[in-house]
């Protein structure tokens, strides 16, 4: 057993020094859509909430990837941290893929920041793989042009014709298995 946990933590201090050792675009954002949205929803951030938001917000301001698992029950405002960190990556003139495992949950995804980002000029695509031909053509066309700098949707996000030339931050939403 203690040679497998040594084993173990060597492993991720290699993956922690490889990931380290990568660049990442840094997202510092202007704080315009971010102060935007957090005075546009109908509730006050929690304290884990903007403590979280505080820490994500500091790591896409690296040089280096971040890689973060944010959990959480349903309900705990992790799509709100989320939608933050989104817009800090479009502030900083990145698109941004929110991918979620199942239609009806990626549809969620899109109908709730769709209503929360209404009016903000924010260009948001959908994709899914029960998408009509020229549904699906409009969007990916909007998204290669960088009209659609937010796009959700499940794995059908990793088909080749799915072109984001400017990804910045990747959100995967994945259910407990």
């Amino acid at each position: 057993k203690f040679d497998e946990l040594v084993a173990q933590q060597l492993a991720m201090q290699a993956h922690r020094n490889a990931r380290a050792a990568r660049h990442a675009p840094v997202l510092t954002g202007t704080g315009t859509l971010t102060g935007a949205l957090i005075a546009r929803v109908p509730f006050k951030l929690t304290r884990a909430q903007e403590r979280v938001w505080r820490e994500i917000k500091f790591d896409l301001a690296k040089t280096t990837p971040m890689q973060r698992l944010l959990q959480g029950d349903v309900g705990s405002g992790k799509t709100i941290v989320a939608a933050l960190a989104a817009l800090q990556a479009i502030e900083s003139g990145r698109q941004v893929a929110f991918m979620a495992p199942t239609e009806i949950l990626a549809e969620q995804h899109y109908r709730k920041l769709a209503a929360w980002l209404e009016g903000s000029g924010v260009g948001l695509a959908w994709v899914s793989g029960s998408q009509g031909a020229k549904e699906r053509k409009a969007a990916i066309a909007a998204i290669a042009s960088g009209d659609a700098p937010l796009v959700i949707g499940t794995h059908a996000l990793f088909e080749d014709d799915v072109l984001l030339p400017r990804l910045g931050l990747a959100i995967v939403d994945e259910q407990h298995r």
